[in-house]
């Protein structure tokens, strides 16, 4: 890397994201505090004067990957008088004062509490010439009431609540980002609008459990309002220039039908769903604490494709757990084939330490785990080949999107995302009174095409372009443009950092 590192007079920043769409958003709040307090996004492939970790606790390589880094940074940092390290996000709040044990140059140490606390501890650091390590135990102040700094121009995400209050035995989770809070409808709304206003076409609202929203909400004059997630989507349906609404994660014990209604209802919801399974056993999913079991997850399903026969579904699925039984994964199998999900994120059981099946009996062999996640893997991607093979000869519009195919050089495609979430890579070419000029299509703008070939991770459309609409969002991509949303709603207990009036909705959302 180049050792040029300020633009402007300004020092130079760079943060690195490991894990969920949770830590990406938190992410984009940290370079939004950043600039404010007048550092500069480096240039790729330039050495920053401030480089920060957003870390993610939840496998077990986790740790080895941090500090195997955080290693080869050493020589780095003592080269260069002024430079500063900072390690934030789930690790650092378990690790704590760990980390500058392991690596004493780190200057910084934060956790998933007081992200808006970086530029402060980053000055002290620098004044007192030593580590600073700031670790809260409960939220501070909800991530909205930080400035953000997007990561796209047309596509955002939404926080609507932090915090998780379930229990799952695997889950080290809760034990670092707290209890569940939720936002208030009308703060997110408002965020939704401001980017939405900047040319923003798609937003996904973010939870760990999000339709277990209205639960907790912070102001506790709000009462609880169990029809508060449903009520927020039908509340998005009515935000002009807001094309596309995503949402995840739910929980299926909470799942329930009126968010189903309110999906299908509600025009610029996508059709489609994660919904995570974890296990096709119940007697894995009680050892789990999963309060729901095979048949309610699989009534989910069906539920749903009744209302909207296309959507697609993906899931999250654990090989492995503790105890898991040849009959228990056989279990899960079944459900797969009875699910047929468009896709699934799959994991082999990682022991973390402070979770209940990290002490659990019946840790199973690693290779016993390979080989029954071998079998999952073969039979889901047989599933999604068959069911992206059902979309070959469809017409699908398209949001453009930046940096999704990696051999897109080669091929001379360019690729989106289907409402559905699908992946597809198309030829930026026109057909008949259609005229498709080179370099026309930017990521942001709105294309229409027909599926001409399926694979299990993605489709083809070398077909031509049926229909191109230019939008802002392509406008400002093209011109290296990403919105930067200002502080929205109140925080928790603490003085408002510039945010505006919050709209006025006391409970559930005003549709």
């Amino acid at each position: 890397m180049q050792d040029e590192t300020t633009r402007d007079g300004a020092r130079s920043y760079e943060v690195r994201t490991f894990g969920c769409q949770m830590n990406v958003h938190d992410s984009e709040r940290l370079s939004g505090l950043l600039e404010d307090a007048g550092y500069s996004k480096a240039e790729p492939g330039v050495v920053p004067d401030l480089l920060v970790f957003n870390t993610c606790a939840v496998r077990e390589n986790a740790d080895n990957k941090l500090y195997g880094t955080l290693g080869h940074l050493r020589p780095t940092k003592e080269s260069r008088p002024g430079m500063q390290i900072a390690v934030g996000g789930c690790l650092a709040q378990k690790d704590r004062d760990t980390v500058v044990k392991k690596a004493p140059w780190v200057d910084v140490v934060f956790g998933t509490h007081n992200i808006g606390s970086l530029p402060t501890l980053l000055e002290r650091a620098r004044h007192n010439q030593q580590a600073e390590v700031e670790i809260l135990e409960s939220l501070e102040a909800f991530p909205s009431t930080l400035p953000a700094k997007r990561e796209s121009a047309y596509a955002g995400w939404v926080s609507i609540s932090v915090g998780c209050n379930n229990t799952c035995t695997f889950c080290i989770v809760p034990a670092l980002r707290g209890k569940e809070v939720d936002r208030r409808p009308g703060d997110i709304l408002a965020e939704v609008q401001a980017l939405v206003d900047e040319g923003v076409l798609e937003v996904t609202l973010l939870g760990q459990n999000v339709n277990s929203y209205g639960v907790s909400f912070a102001d506790p004059a709000t009462p609880r309002d169990r029809g508060a997630f449903a009520d927020l989507l039908r509340a998005c349906g009515n935000i002009d220039g807001l094309e596309r609404v995503r949402f995840t994660s739910p929980h299926p014990a909470e799942f329930t039908d009126d968010v189903i209604e309110a999906m299908a209802a509600t025009p610029n919801v996508c059709p489609q769903l994660h919904m995570p399974l974890q296990s096709g056993s119940d007697r894995v999913l009680k050892a789990m604490r999963r309060s729901y079991r095979k048949a309610k997850f699989l009534g989910i399903i069906e539920k749903v494709r009744g209302a909207m026969p296309h959507a697609a579904i993906t899931t999250d699925i654990i090989v492995g757990f503790p105890g898991e039984t040849e009959e228990d994964f056989q279990d899960t199998l079944d459900v797969v084939r009875q699910a047929r999900f468009t896709s699934a994120f799959t994991f082999q059981y990682s022991k973390r330490p402070g979770t209940p099946a990290a002490e659990m009996d019946g840790q199973l062999p690693k290779e016993v785990v390979q080989e029954r996640y071998d079998r999952l893997i073969e039979l889901q991607e047989q599933i999604t080949l068959e069911e992206n093979q059902k979309l070959v000869g469809a017409e699908v519009e398209l949001l453009v999107a930046a940096g999704e195919g990696r051999k897109n050089a080669a091929t001379h495609r360019m690729s989106g995302r289907a409402r559905d979430g699908r992946l597809v890579h198309f030829r930026p070419e026109g057909a008949g009174t259609l005229e498709i000029a080179a370099g026309a299509i930017r990521p942001g703008d709105v294309v229409t095409t027909i599926v001409t070939a399926a694979a299990p991770h993605h489709l083809i459309a070398d077909g031509p372009v049926l229909g191109h609409r230019r939008t802002r969002a392509g406008d400002s991509h093209e011109r290296g443009i990403t919105p930067k949303t200002p502080p929205i709603g109140v925080g928790l207990g603490l003085p408002q950092i510039g945010a505006p009036a919050p709209l006025p909705i006391a409970t559930g959302c005003d549709v």
